[in-house]
């Protein structure tokens, strides 16, 4: 019987329907390329070039004068008020962002539940974010919308000061008078829960119930390890959003720098700013990384320490039959030997 012959298509070509498949891809994708080359990575190049001179606009064009690293220490060395608004971004991101999500995670675990008119609470958390940006929120913070009247952050802050410094304190009471507005943040945060909690399986609530579990032991064992990842992925997204936000004082302060009309300052000058700034930001993002990324548990790590005594009682039973057939061998070969002696002194009687 003849076999049949299989075609092998040549390796790295593509078959008709995969190249159709792929300049399809290639055409949706078009946009965000040609967007990410002229909007991201041109201005990216640029500013880093422009952080190295000292720019000057004139009638006739622009003048660029190399100063290297002057820009960085005119930052550092003359110019106090970006030291300081780095320290105050460092501490309120640091404390804002485990606020949003912690604050984010409980409204989605309620609107997650059955409730009545579900859909209609889900909608007014998420409004904020729709309506509450650009000018209207600089609008509303200059109306004092974004603070709580009935809070007197005053006692808030003297009450810490009595056990932490007052540097601290003050930190603390200024993050209570914006609670509104950073509570407003958190509606991407709540849609991002929303979908995670969705996606968990009921059927691991009723066997964990059936077990005794208690709705805290469902949340600490199944719900919160579950969602992990969205845990990280909005404290990323708070901290990007926090840092590039309209009210954050840096960028209201590389903009005045950008468009100064002293000598000493301008697009060098405030390029030089962005790129400390945003490696500041890349730092509280490995931070958050650091604490929130995925880490192996308790049960991935006693499979890996079964893998690994497997393997080892393998290499074990492997190095025992080796020495059962050499030894095997061995009284084979001296069964030959003696039986051979035997017939040739047979031989010689």
């Amino acid at each position: 019987m003849s076999k049949e012959k299989k075609v092998k298509q040549p390796k790295g070509k593509l078959g008709k329907l995969e190249r159709r498949e792929a300049r399809a891809g290639y055409f949706f994708v078009a946009p965000w390329l040609v967007g990410v080359v002229i909007f991201l990575l041109y201005p990216l190049c640029q500013s880093f070039y422009y952080m190295w001179y000292n720019i000057r606009i004139t009638p006739l064009g622009s003048n660029f004068t190399y100063i290297g690293i002057g820009n960085f220490t005119q930052i550092w060395m003359t110019d106090p008020q970006f030291p300081q608004e780095i320290v105050d971004y460092l501490w309120h991101t640091i404390v804002e962002v485990p606020i949003i999500v912690v604050f984010a995670l409980m409204i989605a675990i309620m609107l997650n539940g059955k409730i009545k008119c579900r859909g209609l609470f889900r909608l007014i958390f998420f409004l904020p974010v729709i309506i509450v940006s650009g000018p209207v929120m600089n609008m509303l913070v200059d109306e004092g919308a974004a603070n709580i009247p009935a809070m007197d952050t005053t006692v808030i802050t003297n009450a810490i000061a009595t056990f932490l410094p007052l540097e601290v304190a003050n930190g603390v009471g200024e993050i209570f008078s914006d609670m509104i507005m950073i509570l407003w943040y958190s509606g991407v945060q709540i849609l991002i829960f929303l979908s995670a909690l969705q996606k968990i399986d009921s059927a691991m609530y009723e066997a964990a119930k059936m077990d005794g579990a208690s709705g805290w032991e469902c949340f600490w064992k199944i719900t919160l390890p579950t969602i992990k990842p969205m845990i990280l992925l909005n404290a990323v997204y708070s901290v990007i959003f926090l840092s590039s936000n309209e009210q954050n004082a840096l960028i209201t302060l590389i903009k005045d720098s950008m468009f100064s009309g002293t000598s000493e300052k301008g697009y060098g000058y405030a390029s030089a700013m962005a790129w400390m700034y945003a490696v500041v930001i890349t730092g509280i993002v490995l931070l958050f990384f650091l604490l929130l990324g995925s880490k192996k548990d308790m049960y991935d790590r006693q499979v890996k320490r079964r893998q690994r005594a497997m393997k080892k009682e393998a290499r074990l039973v492997k190095k025992i039959e080796r020495r059962g057939r050499r030894n095997a061998k061995k009284i084979e070969r001296l069964r030959n030997k003696r039986s051979y002696k035997t017939y040739s002194g047979e031989n010689d009687y």
